[in-house]
């Protein structure tokens, strides 16, 4: 599951130990076993509770967008970042990825960029799998993941967001299709939607509980056909603050695409996920 690092309770950061115990308790009551802590280092804590709760963690640095490729003092604060990230996590028993980006445009530039980082990754920890959000694009139904730095790193990961930013209602998801270059496990950096805690209408009907329960149940359906699929982060356990989110009903300056609203309420794509999880542990237990 991804996470922010942030209270949707109280506004601002996890403050205290408590704060970052519930995060983490929530994705256990929804049976994961891993998170991924998005897009920036998150509090020492934060890996320390994960130790402690047996939770496996993505770690992450901000290299996310459309950043000065070719600024020698922007990489040097991305490797920077990246350095003390590892030096200071490298001997954290829950972490297994180091993920160096998210959601990075393709170009040259950003492929020198982005493989000196995954180099400095191994410089520094050889003993953990190195990452990144990768580029997809369709054709038709088909999705297609041929972003050269998958050559560069360890998994394919990437974004989908079929049934919300594009590829129609949730019961038109199933159609599509992926198309994958790389032999390498798979694993789904983000997925799903937006719903308003409370909101419930039809499964057609945006915004509602009842989409958002829809769509993750053709997300998993639509995710069941890669053969290499080895793990899912869907967006995200909570609700979270956004200024970008102006909508003056259903966000209100928040990204509803948590799973539990900013009261705490579990909502019903909560329970969707759930079942999947509950499923997978006794399939491979």
């Amino acid at each position: 599951m991804s996470l922010h690092d942030e209270n949707p309770l109280l506004a601002g950061r996890l403050r205290s130990e408590g704060d970052m115990r519930m995060m983490l308790q929530w994705a256990k009551d929804m049976n994961c076993n891993y998170v991924r802590l998005a897009h920036y280092p998150h509090n020492e804590e934060m890996i320390r509770l994960a130790d402690e709760m047996g939770l496996l963690v993505w770690a992450e640095v901000p290299v996310y967008w459309t950043i000065s490729w070719t600024n020698p003092a922007t990489y040097a604060n991305a490797k920077k970042q990246l350095t003390d990230l590892i030096i200071r996590d490298k001997n954290r028993a829950s972490v297994i990825v180091w993920s160096i980006g998210n959601e990075t445009p393709l170009s040259d530039a950003r492929l020198s960029f982005m493989s000196n980082l995954a180099e400095t990754a191994r410089s520094l920890d050889d003993t953990r799998l190195v990452a990144a959000a990768l580029e997809v694009h369709r054709e038709g139904n088909n999705i297609i993941l041929n972003d050269p730095l998958g050559e560069k790193i360890d998994l394919v990961s990437f974004n989908e967001y079929a049934g919300w930013y594009w590829g129609g209602n949730p019961s038109e998801i199933t159609k599509y299709n992926f198309d994958i270059k790389y032999k390498k496990p798979v694993v789904i950096t983000e997925f799903g939607g937006d719903a308003l805690g409370g909101f419930h209408a039809d499964e057609n009907t945006r915004w509602s509980e009842e989409y958002q329960e829809a769509l993750y149940k053709n997300q998993i359906i639509l995710l069941s056909k890669i053969g290499a699929l080895r793990g899912m982060t869907p967006w995200i356990l909570t609700d979270f603050r956004s200024p970008r989110r102006q909508h003056p009903i259903y966000q209100n300056f928040w990204n509803r695409k948590g799973l539990i609203s900013e009261t705490g309420k579990k909502k019903k794509a909560f329970f969707v996920l759930k079942d999947f999880y509950d499923q997978m542990q006794v399939k491979y237990k």
